[in-house]
């Protein structure tokens, strides 16, 4: 005997049933897979997230940290120095560059004549992360301090790429005395804006706990790493390591939003005019914007000493052209800066 029930009555009712499950409202199937999405995305979520802490934490315990401390008055700063002889060249690297000693590791082997201190500011390499205020009055007088705490008392060589074009020409007015030459890699102008300084973002610092940054830079790494073979695999290394570390930490953020402020502050007064500068403006920047070699050539115009060099490359230059960049340094220093 048969289970199934095929009266009409039964059947009626089977097909009013499977007609109601038809036309069950769109957004109530849209919900349920929503959900289903949704919770699929937070297990993801949640899984890089604790695998970026235990990369992190692997990490830190087998890459050995390179330079080393000078505490300030705000606090610890990384310094790297190369040990050498000769004219003290200070470096500063441009904004968000996780960490400056190894991104200038190619110049400074270039640079084996003179004295290089790579100065790390609040937010970059193994320096603090957690320190704001990042205006340029701050960040030249922790430049000066740490200085200072290396018992450098003799005129310096600035160089600055990028934003760090800003910090060496409002330190050179700041400190007169104590600047020997300016050297720009691609570095920003001075220009004034506005002294209102914007928000600090916490977006980036959220994608970096989630473990995104790290998901993105291991599926793409020439997001991060520089082309050409100028570095070795630890300092790649390194780079990857200090990318996903320092992203888009307090002190960064805090700086973005200065710098408007910033360059605005350092627009009141021109470079020093005594001050002998070299420029190397990169052929990239140049194409893309068209104001870039105006307003280099603007800036330094009423300088007694001065050169402007273009060099084939991105923004980045000493990625790819450190041996020419160190060859011309060399050759202008010897020519204009005595003592």
């Amino acid at each position: 005997m048969s289970l199934v029930d095929h009266t009409p009555e039964a059947q009626s009712a089977d097909l009013q049933a499977s007609e109601k499950k038809r036309r069950r409202p769109w957004w109530r199937r849209a919900l349920r897979t929503s959900g289903i999405v949704v919770a699929i995305v937070a297990v993801v979520v949640v899984a890089s997230s604790l695998a970026n802490v235990a990369i992190t934490n692997s990490e830190k315990s087998t890459l050995a940290p390179y330079g080393h401390k000078v505490s300030i008055a705000a606090g610890d700063i990384n310094v790297f120095r190369n040990g050498k002889t000769g004219p003290t060249m200070v470096l500063l690297s441009g904004f968000g560059t996780p960490a400056p000693a190894v991104d200038f590791a190619p110049l400074i082997r270039e640079l084996d004549a003179f004295d290089v201190i790579v100065i790390e500011g609040f937010g970059y390499g193994y320096s603090d992360t957690n320190v704001p205020n990042r205006t340029v009055e701050n960040i030249t007088g922790e430049i000066h301090e740490v200085l200072g705490r290396l018992s450098v008392t003799s005129p310096v060589v600035l160089v600055g790429h990028s934003v760090g074009g800003l910090y060496t020409h409002y330190y050179a007015n700041t400190y007169p005395g104590e600047v020997s030459a300016i050297i720009g890699i691609d570095p920003m102008t001075a220009k004034t804006s506005s002294l209102q300084v914007g928000q600090a973002s916490s977006i980036e610092r959220t994608l970096y706990r989630l473990g995104l940054v790290r998901l993105v830079t291991t599926i793409a790494p020439s997001l991060i790493q520089p082309p050409g073979t100028a570095y070795t695999q630890h300092e790649r290394a390194q780079t990857a390591a200090l990318t996903n570390w320092n992203y888009g930490n307090e002190s960064i953020s805090d700086e973005w939003a200065q710098i408007g402020a910033n360059s605005t502050k350092a627009n009141t007064k021109p470079l020093p005019a005594n001050i002998p500068v070299l420029e190397f403006l990169s052929s990239e920047t140049v194409t893309s914007d068209a104001s870039w070699l105006p307003n280099h050539e603007s800036e330094v115009a009423g300088i007694a000493t001065h050169q402007l060099e273009l060099l084939d490359g991105a923004h980045y230059l000493h990625w790819t052209q450190s041996p020419a960049m160190a060859k011309t340094i060399t050759a202008f220093i010897a020519a204009h800066v005595t003592g």
